[in-house]
């Protein structure tokens, strides 16, 4: 018998008891024109006072939080009429469209929306009367109003910057359909919008109430008609810009780029052959949005089940600036994903037996590390569930444990080959692995995958490790096997596959267990994705691995915070390279050592220091807690927002900012200095996100407070020394 995986833990939203939607209109708050606050604050500098809520004004439903307005019509059905920014005023809808469309054994149906718009270039609100619905769309039955549930309930057990999930107003709309075959069928579509921050989640769920299984080809869970965001005579979607004030996620993304918008498998930017009077001699301008996984197409809805689909993270921006779009985007994941903020300081150890293992967590809980992962090349196999490695792992833990070291170990999943029953079915030639996204792969689904799944989880459980490094998670590889327990067919074999990958995620999310995966799965519970680098480099000489990790670091953080992402110092040869590439001994290279440490713990960044130890020496130790011990006392400003101050190029200085109005020290600035010769510079530090407006304290590596005047630009004027080859840092307050 088949598992039926492919439905999440979510609880299905009903419908609230109300008479009709005249009666639910009248029980909301009642929205007015100077409900719509004077932002005389940034948000991303200080909170704003209007709480997300959901009010009426007699005709509307009207989801706001004083930065977004999403405005709602209720006649014969539901449709959109208002997505604005109410810090700048953007509105980005011109057109009314569906609220989602459902295709439902081979036929598409709209769920929601009115008809009668003819121009569609822009939308007025006093043609909404005349608009009209479709009695063959699902139909809108009644509304209710909640506090955010939580998607995932996230137990946090180590240092995070923020602790407390985001909180808000979810507004669900219900439909059904007159339609013959779809009667059973009962859709809820929610939109969660978050306090202080413009962003609002959609997702939608479907639930079967008949006795007939019925098979979703796709589920569309968002359509804009939104403004574009350029016009040409010519060009093709794939061309032109699409709209920069609308910022996109789903929890449906990977392929290893370390990067969202790469990895992003469900935004589809369309043209709209409905809007007429555009610009665009051929009617391509991409200004139609849909938001649905391309290759989830067959997926069986059983008697009295629920799915639920992917769900949206949308953002609004105010800015074409790339450092604010940044903190915008960082400060959704701290929202959304608090999980983000969480950031352990470990190792990464090589071991070949149980005394290595117990050296390392000794020389971590002596260093003032917090966590051991047993490293790629150890002698720690998590897919061993015999007795006899379960009682090994679990003494390891326990005595790891009495030295408050979390402890962890690394699997691979993807770019193994197991077997042709249990590896991945390439569509085209039928042949396993022949299509793999890393040139072999197991399927999630097959029998050995469900069985990995299983091993692991009982791994965890038994041992009590606190930490997991997934490499190679699922990539997005399907299958077309008809054969393998965990999926039906080719149609729902990537759907299932993602399901299975993101629930283990889930489960270790929520009990504790922190995830290392080199995927974007961060939206379903991991913790950390590498920074992106290239390997080999790791080979090169210690100087120019400074300069690169610099240059990782920088290009890793745009959109990434600081705990987001790992980089990498290989203790012993990694990958090729002579002595000039290594730290070991570690006694020699104690200069080297202690600039790699500190420019990774300087960007609140932690590395993989992977080898068989942290010191060597009594030298080394010192040097090794000394830097700890800093880290450690600055940790939450390190672990705060970066600003990009200028890029590594190993010609002059280069440095990035840290900043957070809500700590005493406001910001924290680390500077560097590649050259063989001594430097003194003369820059500009911006610190319009540390909330300083008139005057700031620098302290220069702890040293006697320097006070210096913030210009209208929000910026000082800083002169700096820095030794050759080395580096400074000045606290603000």
């Amino acid at each position: 018998m088949k598992r039926k995986l492919f439905f999440s833990t979510i609880a299905f939203w009903g419908i609230i008891n109300i008479a009709s939607s005249q009666e639910a209109n009248n029980k909301l708050p009642v929205w007015k024109e100077n409900n719509r606050p004077i932002l005389s604050q940034d948000w991303l500098v200080n909170p704003v006072q209007q709480k997300a809520d959901v009010y009426a004004d007699g005709k509307n439903i009207i989801l706001s939080n004083g930065l977004v307005k999403r405005t709602f019509r209720i006649q014969q059905n539901v449709a959109c009429i208002d997505y604005s920014n109410m810090s700048n005023g953007q509105q980005l809808l011109r057109a009314v469209k569906p609220e989602a469309k459902l295709t439902v054994d081979g036929r598409e149906y709209n769920i929601g929306g009115l008809y009668g718009q003819k121009e569609n270039a822009y939308l007025l609100p006093e043609w909404v009367s005349g608009f009209k619905g479709n009695e063959n769309d699902f139909q809108f039955q009644s509304f209710s109003v909640t506090d955010i549930p939580p998607y995932i309930r996230w137990k946090p057990r180590g240092w995070a910057l923020n602790t407390v999930p985001g909180s808000g107003k979810m507004l669900s709309f219900t439909y059904k359909s007159n339609v013959d075959g779809l009667k059973d069928l009962l859709v809820t579509v929610h939109y969660e919008l978050y306090n202080n921050i413009p962003l609002i989640v959609k997702w939608l769920s479907v639930q079967n109430k008949g006795n007939k299984a019925m098979t979703l080809n796709r589920v569309i869970n968002e359509v804009l008609a939104t403004v574009e965001e350029e016009s040409a005579v010519v060009g093709s979607p794939a061309q032109m810009e699409k709209q920069h004030g609308l910022y996109l996620e789903t929890n449906y993304a990977f392929n290893n780029s370390m990067r969202y918008d790469i990895s992003d498998q469900t935004t589809h930017w369309k043209a709209d052959s409905n809007y007429t009077s555009q610009v665009n001699y051929n009617y391509q301008t991409p200004c139609l949005l849909e938001v649905y996984p391309e290759k989830a197409t067959g997926i069986a809805l059983g008697k009295g089940q629920v799915f639920n689909s992917v769900r949206t993270y949308e953002l609004l921006l105010d800015s074409y600036d790339r450092e604010r779009r940044g903190l915008a985007i960082r400060k959704m994941y701290s929202t959304i994903a608090p999980w983000t903020t969480e950031n352990p300081i470990f190792m990464h150890l090589v071991s070949r037996n149980d005394d290595d293992v117990k050296k390392a967590i000794d020389q971590c809980a002596e260093t003032g590390y917090e966590a051991l992962i047993l490293s790629f090349g150890s002698h720690c196999n998590m897919e061993d569930s015999s007795a006899v490695n379960i009682q090994r792992w679990k003494t390891l833990s326990n005595y790891a444990h009495s030295k408050h070291i979390l402890i962890g170990g690394y699997s691979l999943f993807s770019s193994r080959r197991i077997s042709d029953e249990d590896d991945v079915i390439d569509p085209v030639t039928k042949k396993p692995d022949a299509a793999a996204f890393f040139g072999n792969a197991p399927c999630l689904g097959s029998k050995w995958g469900l069985a990995y799944l299983d091993k692991l989880k009982y791994f965890i459980s038994k041992t009590g490790f606190d930490i997991f490094e997934n490499d190679g998670p699922y990539p997005g590889d399907v299958c077309a096997s008809t054969t393998h327990p965990g999926h039906k067919n080719l149609d729902d074999s990537q759907w299932q596959q993602m399901e299975l990958q993101k629930g283990l995620y889930h489960w270790c999310n929520e009990h504790g267990v922190y995830v290392n995966a080199p995927d974007w799965y961060f939206l379903d519970g991991t913790n950390k994705i590498a920074l992106g680098y290239r390997e080999v480099n790791f080979s090169l000489p210690r100087d120019q691995q400074m300069i690169l990790n610099r240059q990782n670091i920088f290009d890793g953080t745009w959109e990434k915070t600081p705990a987001m992402g790992w980089g990498f110092v290989p203790l012993t040869r990694y990958q090729g390279g002579g002595p000039e590439a290594v730290l070991e001994p570690l006694s020699d290279h104690l200069k080297d050592y202690e600039q790699l440490m500190v420019q990774y713990y300087g960007a609140g960044v932690q590395a993989c220091y992977r080898g068989p130890r942290l010191y060597d020496t009594e030298a080394t130790r010192k040097m090794v807690v000394g830097v700890i011990d800093w880290y450690k006392k600055y940790r939450s400003i390190l672990n705060s927002e970066i600003i990009h101050l200028r890029r590594a190029d190993g010609r002059d200085w280069d440095g990035l900012l840290h900043v957070n109005p809500k700590l005493g020290t406001k910001g924290m600035i680390m500077l560097y200095n590649p050259l063989k010769v001594a430097i003194t510079r003369t820059i500009k530090v911006p610190l319009y996100y540390t909330g300083l407006t008139s005057s700031a304290l620098l302290r220069e590596k702890g040293g006697i407070a320097k006070k210096y005047p913030v210009d209208r630009k929000y910026e000082i004027t800083l002169t700096f020394n820095i030794a050759p080859g080395s580096y400074t840092w000045f606290t603000i307050e």
